[in-house]
């Protein structure tokens, strides 16, 4: 058994978002957002199962705080629902959904917790989706509305911002593969949705920089490097362009490289670039965060759409069948810090989908222990190379609606009984009050 330490400056916290744990849908002056219309899409939801309650944040937030601040949690992450705080996408101010995030701010304040809010984790107001959503150029500036609104309204009790959170998901599951909101597969409409996405968050640190305030802010990105199946230099290519196409596209206009040749001439994909839209997306930012849970193995496979082919791998797998791989988590921490001249990150995702069982009152998911453990070990090397990693936020701190799998999967170091919204803290949980606390050891 040996210790890792991680400093007293290293951030702690937990992480949801808002379609997934607040519920009260209809309550409070919120619109539907495109989640809510694609849960209505027969066999869209396992289960058949929709985000109307969740986890009941909504009305269970300074219960949660509460919990978070006895397990030791030093930060919360969570997303603000764009349709609660603009209903119509753009224009009116809804002065409930503010109210509401001002009153969750405060109360993790009062609890000594810092504040760290996503803009934008996936719940598209529907009005602006019946406008043509993210492939429609209009959409980038209207978020960059949405984000002013709430630097104006919430700057004051927020201590970090991040813009977008896991653009490929957005732009890739809900535009190309069809599995989330709003359930498109259109490569048109895709690459589209992939520059939009990219222009918002540039147009979005724009405007924050305007507005004076000295909170940092970045971006979250879900990086995929899978690794080659062989030392085949075809499958040594097909990690590459893997690498390129999930990542890169995302990654390399922030640092003002612009999208990567593998895309645009390998793969012959174009984006609707106008002028200046680079100039806008490459601005300065303070922060990474990543959001990390598994590594596949690829081989080049010509006969697919963009060329690359999983393979079958080797490692146990969690609930949700995705292998269980930490050291990816160290190859990603060091591709980042080499493109980016090691910019402060942040892991602002790592966790993982369990079977987990009520046992006399007691959960206990030691293989999540686990698998935190061996992926703490990796953020441990990866401070011991000089990477600038800042912090490590849990996925996630309640289970809740897993979007496209309803409620079947459970990624929560609190397990929440959704017929009586009770919280009943899981062995992980309290695993986590003990790394906090400075007590971490791996095998």
């Amino acid at each position: 058994m040996q210790k890792i330490a991680f400093g007293k400056d290293f951030l702690w916290g937990c992480a949801t978002a808002s379609f997934q744990v607040e519920g009260a849908t209809q309550e409070g002056g919120r619109s539907p957002s495109i989640w809510d219309t694609f849960c209505n899409v027969p066999g869209a939801i396992k289960g058949g199962d929709d985000g109307r309650f969740a986890a009941d944040q909504y009305h269970r937030y300074a219960q949660d705080v509460k919990l978070m601040s006895e397990l030791g949690f030093q930060a919360y992450r969570f997303s603000l629902a764009w349709p609660r705080i603009l209903p119509e996408g753009k224009g009116r101010v809804n002065k409930q959904g503010i109210e509401y995030y001002r009153n969750l701010a405060k109360s993790l304040h009062d609890k000594g917790m810092k504040v760290v809010v996503t803009l934008y984790h996936w719940d598209l107001p529907q009005v602006l989706q019946d406008e043509g959503g993210w492939a429609n150029r209009s959409t980038a500036y209207a978020f960059a509305e949405y984000a002013s609104v709430c630097f104006a309204e919430l700057g004051d009790v927020v201590d970090q911002w991040t813009t977008l959170n896991e653009p490929f998901c957005a732009a890739y599951l809900g535009y190309l593969y069809g599995e989330h909101a709003p359930g498109l597969k259109d490569p048109a409409q895709t690459w589209k949705a992939v520059h939009h996405l990219n222009l918002a968050h540039g147009l979005a640190v724009q405007a924050y920089r305007k507005t004076g305030l000295r909170a940092p802010i970045g971006i979250v990105l879900n990086p995929s490097m899978p690794r080659p199946a062989t030392r085949r230099h075809e499958d040594v290519h097909a990690s590459e362009l893997a690498r390129a196409f999930d990542t890169d596209v995302f990654l390399h206009p922030l640092l003002g490289k612009g999208y990567p040749l593998l895309v645009t001439k390998e793969l012959g994909i174009t984006y609707p670039i106008e002028a200046g839209d680079m100039q806008i997306i490459a601005q300065t930012i303070d922060f990474i965060g990543i959001n990390y849970y598994m590594e596949h193995a690829v081989v080049l496979d010509e006969s697919q759409p963009y060329h690359i082919r999983n393979v079958p791998v080797w490692q146990r797998m969690t609930d949700q069948d995705w292998p269980i791989v930490p050291f990816g988590l160290l190859r990603i921490l060091r591709y980042f810090s080499e493109q980016t001249n090691n910019i402060p990150l942040y892991i602002t995702e790592n966790g993982c989908s369990c079977n987990d069982v009520v046992e006399q009152g007691r959960v206990h998911d030691y293989q999540r222990c686990d698998y935190l453990n061996q992926h703490f070990e990796m953020c441990h090397r990866a401070i011991e190379e000089g990477i600038n990693l800042k912090g490590y936020f849990i996925w996630s701190f309640l289970d809740n609606f897993e979007w496209a799998w309803g409620y079947e999967k459970r990624f929560g170091i609190v397990y929440v009984d959704y017929d009586t919204q009770e919280r009943i803290p899981k062995d992980s949980a309290y695993m986590m009050r003990d790394v906090i606390a400075g007590y971490c050891e791996y095998v």
